[in-house]
């Protein structure tokens, strides 16, 4: 069946049908990204924050007393050094040679052994040395016998010349024979000791207390006086000297206390600075080189260890005073700052800064010239998060030095004055 719509009424039906609605997608979801996004980052602030506070826990301490180390202020002897590099010598050195020429018999001794004065070293051979002697004794045999005759004479002579027997001059002729006949006894005399002496020197003794060489010739060579290289060098090494210089700022302090007393000398390893040999001061040279400005000195040791050997090198310190009951502290607790070094002084569990004058320093004591009193006490570790007025708690540990004329003292002390590896000064060094 057809229905016939007319074209008026269809137009009218299709303007009164209802629109497609538009997508809300667009407009709300920024609004949920957005929502989103605060809610994280309310997340992160307040859901972490007992992580963060842990954390902080961890490496802070909270905010509990900052831990440190401490130590007291204390009064103490510090002695003053002046250091140096020195080379041990012999303290006397001899080339043992021959004084004649002849066949070396015998030789008495080992190579590095140890001699007395006196002791045989080797024999030349004495045979012509001897026939020498033999003959200078049996002319001064023969000149005596002659002298003796003489003067019998003589007094027979002076005996007829005092009655005008004969004539005094006879007598006077027979007085100048007797002088003649005494003259040659005396040169025969001298002969025989020459002979002595050089027959003496065909037994080759050592001529001081030491220790021999390696051998520089064996038995059975001719062995001649000109010979350069003799027959072993003996060294004494018992005692033994440290030769050593010093800067020419430091001569004065030197000859002040050297005019005092003898000063003390320590050789030192230089490895470790453990003390080698303890010795005296001996010689302060006369002049200053030009060239290095410094002084060469000299020191003695006992050396009966052995421990220091002709041509090694040393460490050297040089006592030239003693600080008598100063303030002393670790070197750590020493700070500096703007307006110059200062400690953190602990009291009623916090902490005061407190500005010092520092004398003397080194790698392990500082002299405190003023601003601490004994038994103060101060910071000597964990200054980082320390400032004036924080509270602390001192953690176990000893960090108070040994007193300073037992412990053992680090090398590379200077001036007051002069900085360190660590920039702050060292004491123990003569001003």
């Amino acid at each position: 069946m057809n229905v016939n719509i007319p074209q008026k009424d269809l137009h009218k039906e299709v303007v009164a049908s209802p629109k497609r609605p538009r997508s809300l997608w667009p407009r709300y979801g920024i609004y949920l990204v957005v929502l989103i996004g605060i809610a994280a980052a309310l997340y992160y602030a307040f859901g972490t924050s007992g992580q963060q506070q842990q954390r902080r826990g961890r490496f802070f301490a909270g905010e509990g007393p900052t831990p440190v180390l401490a130590a007291n202020a204390q009064f103490s002897d510090v002695p003053v050094y002046l250091d140096a590099v020195g080379t041990a010598r012999a303290l006397n050195t001899v080339t043992v040679r021959p004084q004649v020429d002849g066949k070396l018999l015998s030789v008495k001794f080992q190579e590095g052994q140890d001699v007395k004065k006196g002791d045989v070293l080797a024999q030349i051979d004495p045979t012509t040395f001897q026939a020498t002697l033999d003959q200078a004794i049996a002319k001064k045999a023969q000149d005596e016998a002659l002298l003796s005759n003489a003067k019998n004479d003589l007094a027979r002579y002076e005996q007829l010349a005092a009655t005008n027997a004969i004539n005094k001059q006879q007598a006077d002729t027979q007085r100048s024979l007797v002088a003649q006949y005494t003259a040659q006894v005396q040169s025969d005399q001298a002969s025989v000791e020459s002979a002595q002496a050089t027959l003496a020197y065909t037994t080759i003794r050592a001529p001081l207390d030491g220790r021999t060489g390696i051998r520089q010739v064996d038995e059975g060579n001719i062995v001649h006086a000109s010979d350069s290289t003799g027959i072993v060098v003996i060294t004494q090494v018992k005692p033994i000297a440290v030769q050593f210089n010093i800067p020419q700022q430091d001569l004065q302090s030197v000859n002040n206390a050297f005019a005092k007393a003898p000063l003390e000398v320590d050789a030192q390893r230089s490895d470790t600075d453990a003390v080698i040999d303890k010795g005296k001061l001996t010689v302060v040279d006369n002049q200053v080189d030009p060239t290095t400005g410094t002084v060469k000195m000299k020191a003695e040791f006992p050396n009966t260890s052995l421990q220091l050997w002709p041509g090694q090198f040393v460490n050297v310190r040089l006592l030239v005073d003693t600080l008598k009951h100063v303030v002393t502290i670790p070197t750590g607790a020493v700070q500096r700052g703007p307006n110059g070094t200062f400690v953190y002084v602990i009291k009623d569990d916090a902490v005061t800064m407190r500005p010092i004058v520092v004398q003397k320093q080194d790698e392990t004591q500082t002299v405190v010239k003023s601003g601490l009193t004994p038994p103060e006490q101060v910071v000597t570790t964990g200054f980082a998060r320390l400032t004036d007025g924080s509270k602390v708690k001192v953690s176990t540990g000893d960090a108070t030095p040994a007193p300073a004329t037992n412990a053992p003292r680090q090398r590379g002390q200077r001036q007051n004055g002069a900085a360190g590896a660590n920039g702050q000064q060292r004491p123990n060094r003569q001003q």
